[in-house]
């Protein structure tokens, strides 16, 4: 029995919290054995034993059941029954239990887990209180014991204790042992099958290169042929598919290196004309053979040459605008680059890539970047791919140290915004630049070679006979004189007897491999290819290979399937230009016809965007760049775009005839296509909506925004001319370059240096818009009573009420808004009304000079939204109390009227 118990305790099959519940249990159960001749009663005993078959019970059936927590919170129970009986049944004070009380303790703090832990250790803690105070207050309670019973009693508790607690303890520290051991165990095969898997993965992706390289090549020379229409047609779709098996195959290569931590980052000086010439070549004529429009939009202030990764980049952004090509079946796809200058030598560079395809549904946009996840499946069921795509551009930013972000509306199209840091290696504007373009061949044209050298020599090596005869077979037509050899040895013999100007080198052959044929070709002694360039021609096909090969001296670096075109293309940048005759039909493509190429206009790193209810002047909105997104006012007579469609004077011209009006918040849909517009002026967009509490905006806002990672949305906390101070703020950090987060940062302080205190003249419009009900209005307006209402938490409270004439009522509220003028930063106040006389706003103006005198006090009229919330004759004083954050203003345009 006992060694079937410690075959249980230590059997890595079952779980750990389950063998640390045996353990223990089995402790207390110890425990209770050794209790039970101290209790020298009858009925104290036969309670034991009963508990003893309990806890036997419960552990059974909690570990059948599978609900330890349960077995050990009921064991927990019986424990704090069983301890306090024993207790006073052994003699309280002057027995052997009180030491039997840490065992509880330290059961309830192994057993029992969550909140139940703290919840018994505290009942614990109170129990055995009450009973150290029931045995001094109430010794009558326990049973009488002598001193010798008492000592002896004590001494063999607390060893027992001592014992068991070791013991237990002893027990717990082997199984921590044994799974830490085990974990470590399971750390290593799992890095083993990791690097095995790696391994796997790079075999097979040279394997399977290998094949696809004589499938790709002997299709091109059939297409060269003259050959029917239909065995054409057979021909590319055979090339079409090949082409996405590779695809394919990079894919799942990459992302084993990345998971598996073996993807590194090579940051190189390269120039940023080619990458783009390189990346438009690969994309055009796939968008023109699908019938989109490609366009390049490139800032001609990036530098001519930067420092970074341009491999990766590339495949970053070729990785995209295939994404792009996929879903998308008519219109165009877009290229944009622009820079912004950090430093001295550094500069923060936007790739965007914009198509006008079927878009990402908005719930959709979390799970993007997820690999082997594809969304809407349905929908998207017959585009060819694994899903791999998108997740390994995400990972490869981040390697690169930067971000990666999608901007979506769903059947309208996508924009993905990569943002890379880059050291600036020649601080030379790039400007205008010609796009180098290689001629293809495509469906309906005839292949032409690019040149003819009949004196040259070309030594090709790979130990695949099939792959020697591709190579053989797409280099036929330039009429160079070809060699082949099977190995690096025979490679080494030939070059004794006979100079070639070009050598083209598989890496991966048995015996002696690319590499090490390399070495000793440059140091053969009497060798007559010391000099010669030597293009790796390989199906290791890696995307940092291009690297290793560069760093053991290759010349050049061509992956298996390679085409007939890139062939010529590297064959004849190497050979010597004397043995060159180049064909006449070589000629560039007209690929600069099919693209746009111009300076973009600039676009902002962060643009600050409101509503129409922030009640600024136009001349600020357009001095900060400040746009505003129209809210609705509903009136009998339909609904009207606020300040575009109706002015305020106008609506309550229309009240003032006893007609209704109220405003709405734009919707969803409204937001939407304004955020999609302001992100082609802005990288960011920060939102700053009215009070969340006072209009629907700010959720519609917040649930348009959810299609766009770079758009913001914040509550101000406030309504009209107070939102309006808010906005101004942000905007002026924006203009100062200041970063998003600082921006949000300021934007969250702000809203508690607000005063944005409105009194109302007549409470018919707030009751109208159902602020308050209709026996307050009648009441209000009995009594001449005007509230004064102020924003507290984004909620519009009553601060106050004002009693008697216009103004008798103005005197009262401009005196007490001004009653602590000490703490009022004085610089910029608006005075923003609805439906007020000149004569009414000049004595407003005679009393502000009179209590607070401010630099800048601008006049403004309330929006129609506002205007039919507030009713005519209501105006607000709106200003910033004093505070630490120092934005200057200065510059701003003057008030149209002040004091």
């Amino acid at each position: 029995m006992l060694q079937k118990w410690f075959e249980i305790i230590f059997d890595h099959r079952i779980s750990l919290r389950e063998r640390m519940f045996r353990v223990v249990t089995s402790i207390c159960m110890l425990a209770l054995i050794f209790i039970l001749p101290l209790g020298r009663n009858l009925v104290n005993m036969l309670l034991l034993a009963v508990g003893l078959v309990t806890m036997a019970l419960v552990v059974r059936l909690s570990i059948k059941k599978e609900c330890i927590n349960r077995g050990a919170t009921i064991i927990a129970v019986l424990l704090l029954v069983l301890f306090p009986v024993s207790f006073f049944t052994a003699g309280g004070f002057y027995s052997g239990m009180p030491e039997w009380f840490v065992l509880c303790f330290v059961y309830i703090s192994i057993a029992l887990e969550g909140r139940r832990k703290g919840g018994f250790f505290l009942l614990c803690a109170l129990e055995t209180l009450a009973c150290y105070y029931l045995a001094f207050y109430y010794p009558e309670l326990a049973a009488r014991n002598t001193q010798r019973h008492s000592f002896f009693d004590s001494a063999v508790s607390v060893i027992m204790v001592g014992v068991l607690t070791s013991v237990m303890m002893m027990f717990l520290n082997k199984l921590y042992e044994e799974e830490n051991e085990l974990s470590l165990q399971q750390k290593k095969e799992i890095e083993e099958l990791n690097e095995a898997e790696n391994h796997f993965f790079a075999s097979m992706s040279h394997e399977i290169r290998t094949p696809i390289n004589t499938i790709i090549g002997l299709n091109e020379i059939i297409l060269r042929g003259d050959i029917s229409e239909e065995v054409a047609e057979n021909a590319r779709n055979i090339q079409g598919a090949s082409k996405i098996l590779l695809t394919l195959i990079n894919d799942i290569l990459d992302l084993s290196k990345i998971k598996s931590g073996k993807m590194e980052i090579v940051n190189v000086s390269y120039e940023t004309g080619e990458l783009f010439s390189e990346i438009v070549n690969m994309i055009w004529l796939k968008a023109k053979e699908k019938g989109l429009e490609f366009r390049l939009h490139v800032d001609s202030s990036i530098p001519s040459m930067l420092c970074g990764d341009e491999v990766r980049i590339k495949q970053v952004l070729i990785n995209l605008l295939n994404n792009a090509l996929k879903y998308t079946n008519e219109g165009s796809i877009t290229l944009s680059a622009r820079c912004e200058r950090l430093g001295l030598n550094r500069v923060r560079v936007w790739y965007m890539v914009e198509d006008t395809g079927q878009g990402v549904k908005k719930e959709s946009i979390p799970y993007i970047f997820n690999a082997f996840k594809r969304v809407d499946q349905e929908k998207n069921r017959h585009i060819e791919g694994t899903g791999l795509g998108l997740s390994i551009v995400h990972q490869l930013v981040e390697l690169m140290g930067g971000e990666i972000s999608v901007n979506s509306v769903y059947t309208k199209g996508s924009t993905f915004i990569v943002m890379l840091e880059q050291d600036i290696v020649d601080d030379k504007e790039l400007g205008t630049f010609t796009l180098a373009s290689r001629s293809r061949v495509h469906e309906g044209e005839q292949y032409q070679k690019s040149f003819e050298a009949p004196e040259a020599h070309i030594l090709v090596v790979d130990d695949n006979e099939m792959n020697l005869m591709v190579v053989r077979k797409l280099l036929m037509d330039t009429r160079v004189q070809l060699d082949t050899a099977l190995s690096g040895t025979e490679c080494l013999r030939k070059t004794q007897e006979q100079h070639y100007d070009v050598i083209l080198m598989d890496h991966l052959m048995p015996g002696m491999d690319g590499i090490q044929c390399l070495h000793k070709l440059r140091t053969q002694p009497g060798g007559l290819c010391q000099s010669s360039p030597v293009i790796a021609l390989t199906a290791n096909a890696g995307s940092d290979n291009q690297l290793l090969y560069r760093k053991e001296g290759f010349s050049g670096y061509l992956a298996k399937p390679v085409s007939g075109a890139l062939l010529e293309a590297a064959v004849l940048s190497l050979l010597p230009k004397k043995l060159v005759n180049l064909t006449e039909e070589a000629e560039l493509s007209e690929i600069g016809k099919d693209i746009l190429i111009f300076e973009q206009t600039q676009r902002l790193s962060v643009m600050v965007t409101t509503d129409s209810v922030c009640d600024l002047p136009e001349s600020l909105r357009k001095e900060f760049g400040i746009s505003v997104c129209p809210y609705y006012v509903r009136t009998d007579k339909g609904r009207f775009l606020d300040e575009v469609e109706l002015k305020a004077e106008e609506l309550l011209l229309h009240m003032s005839e006893g007609q209704n009006a109220r405003s709405e918040a734009p919707g969803v849909e409204d937001y939407e296509r304004f955020f999609a517009e302001k992100l082609t002026e802005a990288q960011n967009v920060i939102h700053i909506t009215m009070a969340k509490h006072a209009s629907q905006g700010y959720y519609n806002a917040l649930e348009a925004a959810k299609s766009f990672e770079n758009v913001t949305v914040l509550d101000s906390g406030h309504l009209s001319s107070s939102l309006g101070l808010i906005v101004l703020y942000a905007a002026s950090m924006a203009e100062k370059h200041a970063s998003k987060a600082e921006i949000v940062r300021l934007v969250n302080e702000l809203g508690r240096y607000i005063s944005s205190a409105f009194i109302i003249n007549s409470t018919h419009s707030m009751c109208q818009a159902g602020q308050i009900p209709k026996q307050t209005q009648v009441i209000c307006d009995a009594l001449l009573l005007h509230p004064v209402i102020e924003l507290k938490k984004s909620k519009m409270v009553v601060r106050g009420m004002e009693m008697g004439d216009f103004v008798h009522m103005i005197k009262h509220y401009v005196r007490r808004v001004f009653l602590d003028a000490r703490n009022i930063d004085r610089r910029i106040l608006f005075i923003t009304y609805a439906g007020l006389e000149d004569r009414s706003i000049a004595y407003i103006q005679k009393l502000v000079k009179q209590y607070c005198p401010f630099e800048r006090v601008y006049l403004q009229k309330a929006s129609a939204a506002i205007a039919c919330n507030c009713g005519s004759g209501s105006f607000g004083l709106l200003f910033m109390k004093k505070n630490e954050i120092s934005i200057d203003f200065s510059q701003a345009s003057e008030p149209e009227k002040g004091i």
